[in-house]
């Protein structure tokens, strides 16, 4: 085969879709190391709820980045960048082709388009932010965000306040939106750079979501949970607390939930969040092939074959 260790292979694509396979495929065909770009999969403690891969999937190739922090560790783009830089390179000097995959698409657009260079947000900035998020709630804070900065408020969900509170602590703190900055980043000269979506039809997405939930209860994902609150590091502000599916299952450990009202939330919630990553991967992630099958294990096979194929085409 051609060689393709000067390639970087890029894979993004919503929970469920079967991005993780096709990229254990390709990293057996190619010789390839497969990369963690997901922002949960990075928690050693979550292994489950966070599907990472098992240990039969790690010994048919290497896998990097998966289990790499505590719950009570924050990952942000910046510092995942530095991570996976490192292992791009690590990868390459071990002569085997870097498979990067994952569903943030913050990561993903951070190692293909760069990251903006916005200067500090000053402590007493992001305090402030933060209590006037915890005062009236990420709902009607993102009303508030949608009146001083529109682009970056139709970009947020209204519950997700980490996000929120980062973008108004940067419009605070710079009187330029997040959104401008971005916009202001040169894009970085990624080696090889291929980029593949994985985007299957939605009804087999939404089935494969509800399935995967179902068998990460039949894995232990209930004793995950259980663990996790049983730490000592444990409290309401882990940022690991995200993982799809934990809330649900914890506040039915805590009896505030029933057990069928408890899947059937973090099923729901799965659905939710693999509906708002196409919809950003669809509008900002610049794909050269895109995957639109269902991927089964022979789907994977034929899939990862034409991807060569493309791969390999000057």
């Amino acid at each position: 085969m051609t060689d393709v260790t000067d390639k970087l292979l890029v894979i993004g694509g919503p929970t469920a879709s079967g991005k993780s396979a096709l990229a254990l495929a390709l990293a057996e065909k190619l010789g390839g190391s497969v990369i963690n770009a997901d922002s949960m999969q990075v928690y050693r403690e979550l292994p489950i709820l966070t599907a990472q891969p098992d240990a039969a999937a790690q010994a048919r190739a290497p896998h990097l980045l998966y289990g790499v922090l505590g719950i009570d560790e924050l990952c942000s783009a910046g510092r995942w960048l530095e991570m996976a830089e490192a292992a791009i390179a690590e990868t390459r000097a071990a002569g085997r082709v870097p498979i990067v995959v994952g569903g943030t698409g913050l990561y993903l657009r951070s190692l293909t388009g760069g990251l903006a260079d916005i200067p500090p947000v000053p402590e007493a900035v992001r305090a402030a932010v933060r209590a006037r998020l915890a005062e009236i709630g990420p709902a009607a804070f993102h009303g508030e965000l949608a009146a001083k900065d529109p682009e970056m408020a139709a970009r947020l969900h209204p519950s997700d306040g980490q996000r929120l509170s980062r973008a108004a602590e940067v419009l605070a703190a710079t009187g330029r939106s997040l959104a401008d900055w971005q916009r202001d980043t040169p894009a970085p000269a990624a080696q090889g750079l291929r980029t593949i979506l994985v985007s299957p039809p939605r009804s087999d997405l939404y089935a494969a979501c509800d399935a995967r939930f179902a068998a990460m209860l039949d894995a232990g994902a209930l004793e995950e949970a259980r663990a996790v609150m049983a730490r000592p590091e444990f409290d309401d502000s882990l940022p690991a607390l995200k993982a799809l599916g934990l809330r649900e299952l914890m506040a039915y450990l805590a009896g505030t939930l029933d057990r069928g009202a408890a899947i059937a939330a973090a099923q729901t919630a799965t659905r939710h969040y693999a509906k708002r990553q196409m919809t950003w991967f669809r509008g900002q992630f610049l794909a050269g092939y895109t995957v639109t099958e269902k991927l089964n294990e022979r789907s994977v096979t034929d899939s990862a074959k034409k991807i060569i194929d493309w791969v390999l085409t000057p």
